[in-house]
C-alpha cells in the first residue's frame, strides 16, 4: 500500500469517528446537527439540515451492522 493511501486512510478514520462523536455527544441529536450545519456555513459548505441528517441515519445505519 502506498504511504499516500494509509495517510488518506487515517484522515477518513479521523473524520469518521469525529462524526460519531458528534452524533453520539450528550447534547441532544438536534441541537447537535444544527450546530454541525451552523459550523459547516461558517466555513462556506452549504448542506440543508435534511441532509445532515440523511448522513446521521446512514451513520447510524452503518454503527448498527457492525
Amino acid at each position: 500500500m502506498k504511504p499516500l493511501h494509509i495517510v488518506l486512510a487515517v484522515i477518513g478514520g479521523a473524520i469518521a469517528g469525529a462524526t460519531v462523536g458528534l452524533l453520539m455527544a450528550p447534547d441532544k441529536g438536534e441541537r447537535t446537527r444544527e450546530n454541525i450545519v451552523e459550523y459547516l456555513k461558517s466555513k462556506g459548505v452549504k448542506l440543508r439540515k435534511s441532509k445532515i441528517e440523511e448522513l446521521a441515519d446512514e451513520i447510524a445505519e452503518e454503527l448498527e451492522k457492525a
